[in-house]
């Protein structure tokens, strides 16, 4: 039997979808409905079901900036073999993206056992969310949004990427809020922060989903629920991406801070009351 039936892993994949990209934190969003359903949410086949739907709204990434991913890893390749080709920045920003996912993959494989077990916590949760919202927000008043992407640089892509680790080790302070909160600290503007996240956002994720489909389908998790987890996620996650590039266009983040605190209260309230187990 599997420990998430099939309506329940569509469930989980809307909430992946919405919530992966937004700064809002899908890890704790996936936590806190999985609590809600009586799924054991640090049961190891759950956590890697988490990690491994993801892939479904990293497919959703690949196909919206398909063109501008293409134009990226031509220019690597043309690169490797080319000398004068190697002062294109999109050459360059390749191999940014590669160097700038080392960190994340590095604490991930050695703090493994604390990720699964005592910072996999909804009481994390509910204080990243917290203190995320501070930091996201401090991150737009100080940040002079003067940066485009074509002006990001080694250094923003290294700090940006780096920044993921947040995330990893406290979930609910969001992948996406800390990556963009950073890339407007260092000035870029929303949609530079916003779209950097993204492409960092494709090796580190990618790898996670793959590193943890076998733990899923060998301790718990069927293949269909894996399966359907994954294409509602893939579906959700485009819209989610093409309303998030509009939105942060002509919108500060205070609305996504003011979200952040409110499901942190309100999940803090939930615990208290034991409504929810930790």
């Amino acid at each position: 039997m599997s420990v998430i039936s099939v309506g329940q892993a569509a469930v989980l994949g809307v909430v992946e979808g919405v919530t992966e990209f937004l700064p809002v934190s899908s890890t704790g969003h996936l936590k806190i409905v999985e609590g809600l359903m009586n799924i054991p949410v640090d049961d190891d086949s759950v956590v890697a079901f988490s990690a491994v739907i993801q892939v479904g709204a990293i497919a959703a990434v690949l196909l919206y900036f398909f063109k501008d991913i293409v134009r990226i890893v031509t220019a690597w390749g043309r690169g490797l073999f080319n000398r004068e080709e190697r002062h294109h920045h999109d050459y360059k920003f390749a191999w940014w993206v590669i160097y700038a996912t080392i960190p994340i993959v590095i604490v991930g494989l050695a703090a493994k056992p604390l990720i699964d077990g005592p910072l996999g916590s909804l009481w994390v949760v509910a204080a990243s969310l917290i203190v995320g919202s501070g930091v996201m927000w401090a991150a737009d008043q100080m940040g002079r949004h003067k940066r485009g992407e074509d002006d990001t640089t080694f250094k923003d892509a290294m700090l940006v990427g780096s920044s993921q680790i947040l995330a990893l080790l406290f979930p609910g302070f969001s992948r996406s809020g800390a990556t963009m909160s950073t890339g407007l600290i260092l000035d870029l503007d929303r949609v530079a922060a916003t779209r950097l996240s993204f492409f960092l956002g494709i090796p580190a994720l990618t790898g996670a989903g793959i590193y943890e489909l076998k733990d899923a389908l060998g301790a718990g998790v069927g293949a269909a629920p894996l399966a359907v987890g994954t294409i509602v996620s893939f579906v959700v996650a485009y819209a989610s991406i093409a309303w998030l590039l509009k939105y942060v266009a002509k919108h500060s983040f205070n609305a996504f801070v003011i979200y952040r605190i409110i499901i942190g209260v309100l999940l803090f309230g939930l615990l208290g009351a034991g409504v929810l187990n930790s």
